[in-house]
């Protein structure tokens, strides 16, 4: 890739989103918007070539998006003026009865859409806030009006720039049915005419739950890829990014909602796990001290049971189980202020499930070692959570916990009463979990065909690794001495 390859890709990884929102809060038309966004960095490919790589390229490329959307209105406009000039010709010609000859005619795209484009009114954040068109993008596409799946969904693509296909994985569906999802919420916002503002104060509490879903798959999706080695897998890299984003979104959202705990309780969960991420990988067959027990495989989830975690960024480096991380590898400021962040929002005694899995989140950080983790508070944290959300990964995390505090059959039993829900049917953690769980109750064999079949289900080569690490490890201790 040349260098100016590279300055366009890193200006789409950190401008993107900004582009987008600013060109949709100008036009209030979401398609519009990301078709002028694409083609500015197309031109950006064309014009820096030539020009060199201008010194603040967000403002290059917002300027070019909002110019070209602003070249399309006049166009639409144009067109609009000669059809309607045209009607009316025809409409003379053909001597309509009752036709109004000296009738303004109407204007289909409206001044006002142009007009918006030499300065929109800003709302309930200024004019000086730096990621004030970012909040307004995610707020307008988590408007209640739209479907809670499709605000989520559409939110992340447009904040990060994912394709259709990543944002499906994320939400563990077929790229059709996401495709499908992202097109009726578009046509929705336009058929309602939803604005691109940040709400009154007044209708913002109804609007939460959709934002801080938005920043918590967003998060997920970032901090999935620090337990992918950044040196052998495409995307890595650019992916971690998406982490520090939503942290940052986080933190003003946590901000302009300073009577909502849950806002506070996402940011301390997101900060909790998010100093554990130079941790998350480990070189191959060095385990950490305190790995004895090990817990289950997977990409991560929000106390951390069922995640893999280590150190390192080396090629042949592997995720490491939470229980296996090194610990003082872990960011003690981002922790400090993660626990701080927590207690804040629990003062207000209005719990939450962000609240609930930021204090398990907690607990981990506690915990001077693997060995010293309290699971009789965690379990109690998980009926807590579970009876909030009646969510069957959350049930899928307590079994984990379970097994970790009564021992690994105990663990199973649970993991029983939940495998049948519909949800998990094709998620690699349910084979995962069971796996561990039959490792740890010294059922080798089964383990190992639970470990084959989540290998069958995974997409992530970090979880690759863990889950063939343990397969390695099953199999060297099935050797003779």
């Amino acid at each position: 890739m040349t260098d100016v390859g590279q300055a366009v890709s890193a200006a789409f990884r950190d401008e993107w989103a900004r582009v987008l929102a600013a060109v949709a809060r100008s036009t209030g038309d979401l398609d519009l918007a990301e078709d002028c966004a694409q083609e500015a960095f197309a031109v950006a490919l064309r014009t820096w070539e030539r020009d060199g790589v201008p010194d603040r390229p967000g403002a290059w490329l917002t300027t070019t998006a909002r110019n070209r959307a602003l070249d399309r209105l006049r166009r639409r406009k144009v067109e609009g003026e000669k059809t309607a000039t045209a009607a009316r010709l025809a409409y003379r010609a053909g001597g309509v009865p009752g036709a109004d000859d000296g009738a303004a005619e109407p204007d289909p795209v409206g001044d006002a859409a142009v007009s918006t484009l030499d300065g929109a009114a800003w709302d309930a954040v200024g004019p000086d806030e730096p990621d004030g068109d970012l909040l307004r993008l995610v707020f307008t596409c988590c408007h209640p009006a739209l479907p809670l799946e499709g605000r989520v969904a559409l939110t992340l693509r447009s904040l990060t720039g994912m394709t259709t296909a990543q944002v499906a994985r994320a939400f563990l569906v077929s790229e059709t049915t996401m495709a499908q999802r992202l097109t009726r919420t578009k046509r929705k916002i336009r058929s309602t005419g939803i604005a691109f503002r940040v709400p009154p104060p007044e209708l913002l509490h109804e609007r939460v739950s959709a934002v801080l879903a938005v920043l918590y798959v967003l998060f997920t999706e970032g901090y999935d890829a620090w337990a992918e080695p950044a040196g052998d897998v495409a995307g890595a890299a650019a992916r971690r990014a998406l982490a520090d984003d939503a942290v940052r979104v986080a933190r003003l959202v946590a901000r302009l909602l300073p009577d909502e705990p849950e806002a506070r309780g996402l940011l301390a969960l997101l900060l909790l796990q998010h100093a554990r991420r130079a941790a998350r990988l480990g070189p191959v067959r060095s385990p950490v001290a305190g790995s004895g027990k090990g817990s289950a495989s997977g990409s991560g989830t929000a106390s951390g049971t069922a995640s893999g975690t280590a150190s390192g960024e080396e090629s042949g480096t592997v995720p490491r189980t939470l229980e296996e991380q090194d610990r003082s590898l872990w960011r003690q400021d981002e922790t400090t202020e993660g626990l701080a962040v927590l207690d804040d929002a629990l003062a207000a005694r209005r719990p939450g499930p962000y609240q609930v899995q930021a204090a398990i989140a907690a607990l981990h950080a506690r915990a001077a070692s693997a060995d010293e983790t309290d699971w009789a508070e965690i379990t109690a944290l998980y009926d807590v959570l579970l009876d909030m959300t009646r969510s069957p990964v959350v049930a899928l995390n307590r079994a984990v916990a379970v097994g970790m505090l009564r021992g690994p059959e105990e663990g199973l039993a649970e993991l029983d009463a939940v495998a049948s829900a519909p949800e998990l049917a094709t998620y690699h953690l349910l084979p995962a979990v069971r796996a561990d769980l039959l490792r740890r109750a010294g059922r080798p064999a089964e383990a190992a065909v639970q470990y084959e079949r989540a290998l069958g289900q995974v997409d992530r080569e970090g979880d690759r690794r863990l889950l063939s690490r343990r397969l390695a490890e099953l199999a060297d201790a099935d050797r003779p001495a």
